[in-house]
This record gives C-alpha cells, sequence and structure tokens, in this order.
C-alpha cells in the first residue's frame, strides 16, 4: 500500500512556473514507476510524465521540453517542474506509484494558467 500527497498547485499566469511535489510513504518508493497525470474538465485523465525506478522518463508530446519529471528517492518525493505554462495546461495533476499492474493515486492537485 502506498499513500501520496500532492502539493505546489496554484494560480499562475502564462508563461510562469510551478513546480509540484509528491510525497509518498507506505512502501519501498524507490522500486516504483512513479507518473504524473491531469485531466481538464470535461477531458479524459492522459499522462504527461512518468519516471521509473532505474530514472528512465517520458513525456506526453504536449509537455517536451516543457516539464520535467525528477525523484528523490531519500525524501519518498516525486518533482514536476513545469516551465512555459500555458492555459492548455490547466487541470488538476494527479500523482501516481505503480509496479506489477497495481496502481495508487493521489488526491489531486489544481493547476490553474490564467492572465
Amino acid at each position: 500500500q502506498v499513500q501520496l500527497v500532492e502539493s505546489g498547485g496554484g494560480l499562475v499566469q502564462p508563461g510562469g512556473s510551478l513546480r509540484l511535489s509528491c510525497a509518498a510513504s507506505g512502501s519501498i518508493f524507490s522500486i516504483y514507476t512513479m507518473a504524473w497525470y491531469r485531466q481538464a474538465p470535461g477531458k479524459q485523465r492522459e499522462l504527461v510524465a512518468a519516471i521509473t525506478s532505474g530514472g528512465r522518463t517520458n513525456y506526453a508530446d504536449s509537455v517536451k521540453g516543457r516539464f520535467t519529471i525528477s525523484r528523490d528517492n531519500a525524501k519518498n518525493t516525486v518533482y514536476l517542474q513545469m516551465n512555459g505554462l500555458k492555459p492548455e495546461d490547466t487541470a488538476v495533476y494527479y500523482c501516481s506509484a505503480s509496479l506489477n499492474s497495481v496502481s495508487y493515486w493521489g488526491q489531486g492537485t489544481q493547476v490553474t494558467v490564467s492572465s
């Protein structure tokens, strides 16, 4: 069992930056693939970025070059650095931890990009 708590969301102007954090507890954090998903109103949840236990990363095409996912296994935390934010990045962002087809989810944090 893994418990995930996201933080760092908020309101930011277009072109601005935010860093999301996801603190994990309850299991061996380092063995999980960690990911950030987002869900905008009226849309399906989509993968934003993921990082494996070995540090391999992948990104949605829409965020490549703007977002960076990283993890600190000593702190049981995964981060999403978001630069160059656009209004279309507005969504609830969710952290997930996956291992052997089992996934755990956080409660989500709202990111709003607006002037």
